[in-house]
C-alpha cells in the first residue's frame, strides 16, 4: 500500500463521521509588471493582485454581460479532456506559458504564445497553462485563444478566479480547464465554481499551499489538487511543501505539483512520493528553446510522451 493509499484508508473510516471528502456543493492595453517588495505593514502580493482583479471584472461585466458569454459557449467546440491528459503513466508536464511574474518582472521578450504553445507540445508537454492575468503577469485572453489554436493538448486558464462570470469568460475563449486557488476563496464560493466547471465540462485545478487549504479543497470535492511550493503571499519556493502534503492527497485525486521544480530528478523524486503531475513555468520561460529544458524534465523515460 502506498502513503496515499494508506492515507485514503483513514480518510474513507473518518468519512462516515465527516462526509466532507466528496459531498456536492451546493451552489446558488499592457504595460510594465508591478515588480512587488513585501513587509509585514503591506497587503501580500495576492492581496493586491486579487483587489486589481475584482476591479477588472467589475468593468468586464458592464462591457461583456454573461448572456453574450453563453452565447459564446455554445458555439465552441467541448472542451479537450485535462483530466486524462494528467492521469497517464508518464511524466505529465503542465507547461506554463507567460511573460511575467510580480516577483521577477519581465521573463520573456519574445513572448509568442502561439510559437511557445506549438514547440512546448511537440516537446512533450502533457497539457498548457496559459496566464491571462494583465496588470502583475502582462497576461491576456488573446494569448490563451493563441496558445489553443496552435496546439491540440488542453490548455488551462491560469488566472485568480473569484466570480463564475470568469469562468464562462475562460470557456467562451476556449479554456479547457481553469485555475482556482484556494487562499482567495470561500468555501462557499470554491463549491460554486467547481459545479460551474463541471457543468461546462471543464475539471478545474483546485491550487493549496498548507494543509488547511488542502483540507478546504478535499472538502469541496476536488478531484484535480494542486500543491503550489510558492507562497503565493511572500513568493518564496519550498519544493518540501508538496513533499509534506502528499500523503493527505486522496488517491481518488490527481495530483500536482506546482513551482520551483528544475531538474529530471526533482520530477523522479516527486512521481515517487505520488504525484501524478507537474506544473512548470519560469524555468521553461527563460530558455530562449522552451522546448529544450522540458524535454530535459521528462527525461529519457518520457521521451516517448506523445498527447493524447
Amino acid at each position: 500500500m502506498t502513503p496515499r493509499q494508506g492515507a485514503a484508508s483513514m480518510r474513507e473510516a473518518a468519512s462516515d463521521q465527516g462526509k466532507l471528502a466528496n459531498a456536492p456543493c451546493v451552489a446558488g492595453g499592457r504595460r510594465a509588471p508591478l515588480v512587488m517588495e513585501i513587509s509585514s505593514q503591506q497587503k501580500t502580493i495576492l492581496d493586491r493582485i486579487v483587489e486589481a482583479r475584482r476591479g477588472s471584472i467589475a468593468h468586464r461585466k458592464r462591457v461583456l454581460p454573461d448572456v453574450a458569454l453563453r452565447m459564446a459557449v455554445d458555439k465552441n467546440e467541448p472542451p479537450r479532456d485535462f483530466a486524462a491528459a494528467l492521469a497517464r503513466d508518464g511524466y505529465n508536464v503542465i507547461a506554463e506559458l507567460k511573460k511575467a511574474s510580480p516577483s521577477k518582472g519581465i521573463l520573456r521578450q519574445d513572448y509568442s504564445p502561439a510559437t511557445l504553445a506549438a514547440g512546448l507540445a511537440a516537446a512533450g508537454a502533457a497539457a498548457l497553462s496559459v496566464l491571462t492575468e494583465e496588470e502583475f503577469f502582462l497576461g491576456s485572453l488573446a494569448d490563451l485563444k493563441a496558445a489553443k489554436k496552435a496546439a491540440d493538448i488542453p490548455v488551462l486558464r491560469k488566472d485568480f478566479i473569484v466570480d463564475a462570470w470568469q469562468v464562462w469568460e475562460a470557456r467562451a475563449a476556449g479554456a479547457d480547464a481553469f485555475l482556482l486557488i484556494a487562499a482567495i476563496l470561500e468555501d462557499k464560493t470554491l463549491c460554486e465554481l467547481l459545479e460551474l466547471g463541471r457543468s461546462l465540462k471543464m475539471e478545474p485545478l483546485v491550487e493549496v499551499h498548507s494543509r488547511e487549504e488542502l483540507n478546504r479543497a478535499i472538502a469541496a470535492g476536488a478531484s484535480i489538487i494542486g500543491v503550489n511550493n510558492r507562497d503565493l503571499r511572500t513568493f518564496k519556493v519550498r519544493i518540501e511543501t508538496s513533499l509534506e502534503l502528499i500523503d493527505d492527497v486522496p488517491e481518488r485525486c490527481i495530483a500536482v505539483s506546482e513551482s520551483g521544480l528544475r531538474t529530471h530528478e526533482d520530477l523522479c523524486r516527486l512521481r515517487s512520493a505520488g504525484f501524478d503531475a507537474f506544473l512548470v513555468g519560469e524555468h521553461l520561460m527563460k530558455e530562449a528553446d522552451p522546448g529544450e529544458p522540458l524535454r530535459a524534465l521528462i527525461g529519457a523515460a518520457g521521451a516517448g510522451h506523445t498527447a493524447a
